[in-house]
């Protein structure tokens, strides 16, 4: 069960705020990757830092990944789309230079397609697009290995189509889906938060989680998952804003629970979006150890049992059904009790009957005698 954890951007507690200083002090914490941000655009002045953080994470295996415009519009007219597509040029370039393994999309508003399969279509076609110009640029110059060497011997960054969180936005989990079926390169991101506040707060317990991933693994095959989870205020099926996690009603601790009981087939990457980054991705990690250590004492009292039985001689089937036995008996003995009680009172009550018509039965003679006598 790989589990990889990382903040979204820069740790808040980073002083330099440069993004190979921000990896140091997330391999410090115990954690194994980050998102890059470029939500906006991508600096020219930043090569210099983003090729240090490509030649780090090609050194160490840290995980890195990156995140492009969120103002895309996809499903725009020409002049939209085109404009869109300028800056995700930028985002592709980056993601080469840094060696992101992950590439974070959006594609943004309906706008007068609406939603259906014209819609689904076209993001597919913009994606397809998008899936070849990584692979371009990633070959682009073989001269180039000596400055990248990751790129000879490694693959193109993945392209990942992000679920939205609100109703107005292309984006919910079915057309990523079918857009991720459709389009070979790309892989869903599931942002837990968007998929939340989209469902109305849908995801409250472990098995809403096992249904969430088997959902997924059924359409598109796939074991590797890359996701993003932070805390989320949501009304009328659209997320507001992030929260940090325990100010949420999206709690941490099912999704941790299910990791641990029935995620060992999950390769899953874990991004942090929380306001309080890598505050709450150590949050996470600790939540993921605690439903550890319950399965390891639960196993360990679930094996102490089991030596004791075959100590004792006794098969599991004997132990269970000598408990069962023991149970029925507990339960006849406890009601012997009543039912005795129930006996002694009916008895009294009788006892105080056969009086009563004695003393009734004494009073009718002596008034006899006092007639005979008078």
């Amino acid at each position: 069960m790989p589990i990889k954890l990382g903040p979204a951007g820069i740790p808040l507690s980073c002083k330099g705020r440069t993004i190979v200083e921000g990896m140091d002090d997330i391999i410090s914490l115990g954690l194994e990757t980050m998102e890059v941000q470029t939500v906006r655009m991508v600096a020219p002045n930043h090569f210099e830092q983003y090729w240090q953080a490509g030649v780090l994470s090609n050194k160490t295996e840290f995980e890195m990944n990156i995140h492009g415009p969120y103002y895309s519009e996809l499903l725009g007219g020409k002049v939209e789309r085109g404009r869109s597509l300028t800056k995700i040029e930028s985002t592709l370039q980056a993601a080469r230079t840094i060696n992101a393994r992950h590439i974070t999309l959006h594609a943004g508003h309906y706008g007068e397609m609406g939603r259906g399969t014209a819609a689904n279509e076209q993001v597919a076609n913009v994606f397809a697009g998008i899936v070849e110009r990584v692979a371009d640029i990633w070959h682009d110059d073989e001269d180039e290995f000596p400055v990248f060497p990751w790129i000879k011997n490694g693959t193109p960054s993945k392209i990942g189509v992000e679920t939205s969180g609100r109703q107005e936005l292309w984006g919910s989990l079915e057309e990523v889906l079918e857009v991720v079926n459709h389009v070979e390169g790309t892989i869903p991101v599931l942002n837990i938060a968007h998929i939340h506040s989209r469902g109305h707060g849908r995801m409250r317990t472990s098995e809403d989680y096992g249904e969430l991933f088997d959902q997924v693994r059924e359409s598109i095959g796939t074991k590797e998952f890359y996701c993003h989870f932070s805390g989320v205020d949501h009304r009328g099926g659209n997320a507001m804003h992030y929260t940090q996690i325990k100010k949420s009603d999206l709690n941490f601790e099912p999704l941790a629970e299910f990791i641990v009981e029935d995620g060992g087939w999950l390769d899953i990457t874990l991004i942090s979006d929380s306001p309080l980054l890598e505050h709450d991705a150590m949050y996470m990690l600790q939540n993921i150890e605690k439903s550890r250590h319950k399965q390891l004492e639960r196993k360990a009292r679930e094996d102490r049992r089991r030596a004791l039985t075959l100590q004792s001689g006794s098969s599991e089937n004997a132990v269970a059904a000598r408990k069962a036995q023991q149970a029925m008996h507990l339960e006849t003995t406890e009601g012997a009790p009543a039912a005795k009680e129930t006996e002694t009172v009916k008895a009294e009550e009788k006892s105080t009957k056969k009086k009563t018509k004695k003393e009734d039965n004494e009073a009718l003679d002596l008034e006899k005698s006092d007639d005979e006598l008078f």
